[in-house]
C-alpha cells in the first residue's frame, strides 16, 4: 500500500474507538476555489491512508468530514454535521492530519 502525501485518522472519544465508514473529501485552494482533489471512507481503524497518489504542492487545502451520516449510526446525533479542516502544506513531506470528535465538539493537530 503506497502513502498519500495526505492522511487522516479519526478517533471518536466518545467511544474511545477509531470512527470507520466516515466519508471524507480533500480540497485544494486553487485561483481563490475549492477544487476537490479526492474523497474516501476511513477504514476499519479510522483511517485514510491511500486516497492520493499525486506529490502535494505548496498550498492550501481543507478536509471536509461528513459526521451527520456517521452519527447516524451512533447512539447521539451530532451537534456539528461536519466538520473542516483547512491547513497550509510550506514543505512536500508528508502530512497527517488527525481529527479527534465527540457528537458535541472536534479537534485536531499536526501529526506524524
Amino acid at each position: 500500500m503506497n502513502k498519500s502525501p495526505i492522511t487522516t485518522h479519526i478517533l471518536d472519544t466518545s467511544t474511545g474507538k477509531p470512527a470507520a465508514n466516515v466519508a471524507v473529501k480533500l480540497f485544494k485552494l486553487t485561483n481563490n476555489e475549492w477544487v476537490q482533489l479526492t474523497q474516501g471512507t476511513t477504514d476499519s481503524d479510522g483511517r485514510i491512508t491511500d486516497w492520493l497518489n499525486t506529490e502535494v504542492e505548496f498550498a492550501t487545502y481543507k478536509l471536509v468530514f461528513d459526521l451527520d451520516s456517521y452519527y447516524q449510526n451512533q447512539p447521539t446525533p451530532a451537534f456539528y454535521p461536519e466538520a473542516q479542516i483547512t491547513f497550509r502544506l510550506q514543505d512536500t513531506k508528508h502530512h497527517h492530519i488527525p481529527l479527534l470528535l465527540s457528537p458535541f465538539g472536534y479537534s485536531t493537530y499536526r501529526g506524524s
